[in-house]
């Protein structure tokens, strides 16, 4: 059952409809599609629809998730693992499928993916890499111990656990937006 009105352009107008386009227009939209954001009614898909209910909160999250994907300094394979992470946590389809898609793209192999929907055991040559797997996962199931944090820092550094934890917040916070509204 579905729990959300899906807003179409022409019942958009001033604050929900800059939204829209911030959304559909912004880094999103640029570059290769590899996940549709918008149905062929024009609504949003995923996620994005819900912003609209409060465009500043909206807009401040939108803009929120724009610079975690696009402005972070992590690796495309490292911040898609992560992400994939974050959907297994919070088994969220969409999350999952739309960034299996990024994730391909980036790099990541079907025996990775697999192995990060089952939450199963990864090994990866690149320190920087195991580190982010494991700190997310550490993240995503509440707490970074003191183990986990000698064994991620280094090889990451402050900034990037900082960049990861957000990541992870962001993520978290749509994954739980979609539950909510059975998206």
């Amino acid at each position: 059952m579905t729990r959300q009105h899906a807003f179409t352009p022409g019942e958009l107008d001033g604050d929900r409809l800059a939204v829209y386009k911030s959304i559909t227009e912004g880094p999103r939209a640029k570059g290769p599609r590899l996940f549709d954001l918008v149905a062929e009614s024009g609504a949003l898909l995923g996620p994005f629809n819900e912003f609209l209910l409060r465009p500043a909160l909206g807009d401040a999250l939108q803009r929120l998730g724009a610079a975690v994907r696009y402005e972070g300094s992590l690796s495309g394979r490292a911040r898609e693992m992560a992400i994939l992470v974050v959907a297994a946590a919070w088994d969220s389809e969409f999350e999952r499928t739309s960034h299996e898609a990024v994730g391909r793209a980036a790099g990541l192999t079907e025996a990775e993916l697999a192995a990060i929907a089952a939450q199963a055991p990864l090994d990866l040559r690149d320190p920087h890499e195991a580190a982010v797997l494991r700190l997310t996962r550490a993240l995503a199931a509440g707490d970074v111990d003191d183990e986990t944090w000698a064994a991620c820092v280094p090889p990451l550094d402050r900034e990037t656990v900082f960049e990861l934890t957000t990541l992870v917040g962001y993520y978290s916070t749509l994954a739980l937006q979609m539950r909510a509204f059975r998206v």
